[in-house]
This record gives structure tokens, C-alpha cells and sequence, in this order.
């Protein structure tokens, strides 16, 4: 670990400056579309991966008047990891990244890991955001994950706002992992993918209590999504 947080704060005085801040262009993704998605004990996908994509941001909380952390959504970059994947164990890949992400100091954002995380993993690229919106079928069914990449395709329909379907607690260390999640797209809500997967989870989970009336958390975290369906296969 001493290596990696030398490494990780030469990277740091490197983003100090302007010409390290600069936003990556636009590339092809590599052809993904016979990798299988890792999905545990989870249902397989119905349709070929489309995209493999590393998330790093922050699970939101907010706390009930019962004294425990209620979930209130998430946001997160999201990175192209199509062309690493087959020189890197899976679980590394967010593992390392996490590792990073928890060493970072607030001025350092999601999208800055990119430059982090470069050394590692070689050239990456964001394809966008993962955030929560209004669920846009039934408004009072809460909040509803959304996946937007439209600055990346140039395209208003390449973004997914989907429901979950499916989930289990993370096999490797539960108490401090968030869930493993299978997710379908909802009807007429962008054409970016039919299915969602989020596997390989780092962290994420909130403290077990919360004092009625605490102020809203965030924790650290990083996932792989997998994209499965939809129209902007970009190999």
C-alpha cells in the first residue's frame, strides 16, 4: 500500500495542473459482445453485453427519524472498461480503483480518476454519468437509477432509466460492500441498454445508526456495470 499511495499522490501533484485536467476524447469502445456478465447467482442477461464500465462515485443517505440510513440514490462517473478488461482480474479492477477513490481527497472528483487510475488500467474514457431521477412512470414511486451518456454519443436518446429486478448482498464482505444489483430498463426511457448489471462492489455501505435529524452522508464507492441490449453497441 505504501507504494500505491506514493504513486497516488504523484498523480495528485500532477492534477494540479491545467494540462492534466484536460477531458479525453471520444473513442470506440472494444467489441464486448461474447463476454459473459459475471453475475453470480443473479439471472443472466438476455441479450450480449454491450458495454463494461467502471463506476466510481458515492452511494447518498439521508437518515429516518427510526435512526437508520435510508438510501438517497447515488452518483457516479462512468468509465469505459471495454478494452482493459481481458488484462485485468474483474475484482481488481474495482478494488484498485477503490483503493484509490478512498485515499482521495475531497478536491479530487469521480472523473479525475481517470487520471489516477491511468498507470494501472492504461487510457480510459468517461462515458458518461450514473445519477437517480424521478421516476418517470410513477412520480410517487420515489427516485429511479438513470445511466446518460448522451454528451458522449452526441445522441439525447443514449441514457437508461431502469427498475430493479433483482438482488443479492455482495459475496465478498457484505457488512462494508453494497449489493449486487440486476436491473431492467423501463419502457420509452432511452435506448442505451436493456439490461443492467452492477457487480464487484467496493464499499458504499453507511454506518449501521444515524441520530434523528443528521445531516444527508455520502460514502465512497466503486461497482462494475455491465450493459446488456440497446441500440449504441459502439465496437
Amino acid at each position: 500500500m505504501k507504494a500505491r499511495t506514493t504513486n497516488f499522490i504523484s498523480i495528485l501533484l500532477t492534477l494540479g495542473s491545467a494540462a492534466a485536467l484536460t477531458t479525453p476524447t471520444r473513442r470506440q469502445t472494444c467489441d464486448v459482445l461474447d463476454v459473459n456478465v459475471e453475475v453470480c447467482s443473479l439471472p443472466p442477461p438476455e441479450e450480449p453485453t454491450s458495454f463494461i464500465a467502471l463506476g466510481v462515485g458515492t452511494q447518498n443517505y439521508t437518515c429516518s427519524s427510526a435512526g437508520n440510513y435510508t438510501s438517497a440514490g447515488a452518483s457516479a462517473t462512468i468509465i469505459d472498461i471495454s478494452c482493459t478488461y481481458a488484462d485485468h482480474e474483474w475484482h481488481s479492477i474495482a478494488r484498485t480503483a477503490y483503493e484509490y477513490w478512498t485515499l482521495a481527497p475531497d478536491s479530487v472528483s469521480p472523473s479525475d480518476m481517470m487520471e489516477v487510475l491511468h498507470p494501472d488500467f492504461g487510457d480510459l474514457v468517461s462515458l458518461g454519468h450514473h445519477y437517480f431521477v424521478t421516476n418517470p412512470v410513477n412520480s410517487s414511486a420515489g427516485i429511479s437509477p438513470k445511466w446518460d451518456f448522451t454528451s458522449y454519443f452526441d445522441d439525447s436518446s443514449a441514457f437508461v432509466v431502469a427498475a430493479r429486478t433483482g438482488d443479492i448482498p455482495a459475496p465478498d464482505d457484505p457488512s462494508d460492500n453494497v449489493d449486487w444489483l440486476q436491473m431492467k430498463g423501463m419502457g420509452g426511457q432511452g435506448n442505451l441498454a436493456h439490461s443492467i448489471y452492477r457487480t464487484h462492489t467496493q464499499g458504499g455501505q453507511p454506518p449501521v445508526k444515524c441520530s434523528s435529524g443528521s445531516e444527508p452522508i455520502t460514502v465512497k464507492y466503486t461497482a462494475l456495470y455491465w450493459l446488456a441490449g440497446g441500440e449504441f453497441q459502439d465496437a
